[in-house]
C-alpha cells in the first residue's frame, strides 16, 4: 500500500469558540460532550477523498492543528505556523468579539516572521495576497446564537469575502450539520481539496509573492 500523503491546517480562534469540538466532530462524525481546554496544540487526523468521485481521486491525511487560544500563550504559538497548507477561523456567533478578532488572528499567522509588531495584528488584505493560503471561516453555537440574531443582528467583519473564502454555521453537539451531502460537507471538502492543491503545487514550484499580489488585485478589480 502507498504511503498517504499529508497536508497541515491550522484551526484558529479565540479560547471557548469550540475549535476543539469542532475538530473532534469534522474527525470522528460524532460530538465531543466534554472536550477541555487546549493548551498550545492538539492535532488531529482525519482522511480526505481527494477530487473524489473523479479519474484522479486519491486519499490524503488532513492533520487538523487545534491551537490553543488564551492570550498568555499568543509568543509561543508562532511554532506551530510553518509549512501550512490552509487554515481553518473560528468564531462563536453569540459574541461578536470573536469574530473580529479573526482578522487578528489570520494577521498574527501571517507574521509569523516578521519580528517587527505590527498595529494590533490588524489583518492586510494584500499581505494575505502574498501567501494565497485557502481558508474557511466557521461559526460554532449557531442554535444558541438563533435568539440572539432575532433580537439584535450581529455586525459581523468581511474577512471571509476579503479572503474569498467559504464560511458556513453550525453546532457542533449535532452531526447533521455536516452531513454527507449537505452543503456545509460539500463547502469542508472543498476547502480540504484546496488545501491539498496548495501541497501540490507547492511541490511542483511556488508563485512569486509579486504574482500572487497581481493575482488577487486582478481577482478583486470592480
Amino acid at each position: 500500500m502507498a504511503d498517504i500523503e499529508k497536508v497541515k491546517v491550522l484551526v484558529l480562534g479565540d479560547s471557548g469558540v469550540g475549535k476543539t469540538s469542532l475538530v473532534h466532530l469534522i474527525c470522528h462524525n460524532q460530538p465531543c460532550y466534554n472536550p477541555t481546554a487546549t493548551i498550545g496544540c492538539s492535532v488531529e487526523v482525519k482522511l480526505h477523498e481527494y477530487r473524489a468521485g473523479t479519474p484522479s481521486e486519491k486519499d490524503f491525511f488532513v492533520e487538523l492543528w487545534d491551537i490553543g487560544g488564551a492570550a498568555s500563550h499568543a509568543n509561543s504559538r508562532s511554532i506551530f505556523y510553518h509549512q501550512v497548507q490552509g487554515i481553518i477561523l473560528v468564531h462563536d456567533l453569540t459574541n461578536r468579539k470573536s469574530h473580529q478578532n479573526l482578522r487578528k488572528w489570520l494577521a498574527e499567522t501571517l507574521s509569523k516572521d516578521d519580528l517587527k509588531p505590527t498595529n494590533g495584528y490588524d489583518f492586510d488584505p494584500e499581505q494575505f495576497a502574498e501567501n494565497q493560503i485557502p481558508i474557511l471561516v466557521i461559526g460554532t453555537k449557531v442554535d444558541s446564537a438563533q435568539i440572539l440574531r432575532e433580537r439584535n443582528a450581529l455586525q459581523l467583519s468581511h474577512i471571509a469575502e476579503e479572503c474569498g473564502a467559504d464560511e458556513f454555521n453550525l453546532d457542533s453537539w449535532q452531526v447533521k450539520y455536516l452531513a454527507p451531502g449537505s452543503t456545509n460537507a460539500v463547502k469542508l471538502s472543498r476547502f480540504f481539496d484546496k488545501v491539498v492543491e496548495r501541497k501540490l503545487s507547492s511541490n511542483q514550484g511556488h508563485i512569486s509573492p509579486q504574482q500572487s499580489r497581481r493575482m488577487w488585485k486582478a481577482s478583486h478589480a470592480d
